[in-house]
């Protein structure tokens, strides 16, 4: 299983590089979009690590934080992102078209949340 789950870890970091790649390119619904990836995907590493089974096949990041116990300042993270997911590609669930709907300030936060989820992952991974 930890083959696995550095597969998942691995594909997360690839996300999170593409999420600030599109952030410098100016492409904030993108960024928004693959931060959310990341964090799921990092997330079903965890899953993988400490039940020792496959993920649920969910993009709920609050729904996998709960179900691992995270603390609140991951629930946070996953309460903010979980939206990401089809916010940022759909414009019947955003309201309006992502990649106008989308800035440098707004995507901002969403980076700074899903950097310090990843802080807070490199220590629980230590202490694994």
């Amino acid at each position: 299983m930890r083959e696995e789950a550095e597969r998942w870890l691995k594909q997360s970091k690839a996300d999170m590089k593409t999420a600030e790649d599109c952030f410098k390119d100016g492409n904030y619904y993108a960024s928004a979009f693959f931060c959310q990836q990341a964090v799921e995907k990092a997330l079903k590493a965890l899953y993988i690590i400490r039940r020792k089974d496959f993920p649920p096949r969910t993009h709920n990041l609050l729904d996998l934080s709960l179900n691992l116990s995270l603390p609140e300042e991951v629930l946070r993270v996953a309460r903010n992102l979980t939206p990401e997911f089809i916010v940022s590609r759909y414009p019947d669930a955003a309201g309006g078209v992502p990649a106008e709907l989308y800035d440098k300030e707004k995507t901002e936060r969403i980076l700074e949340l899903t950097r310090r989820f990843f802080e807070w992952l490199k220590k629980e991974l230590e202490a694994s």
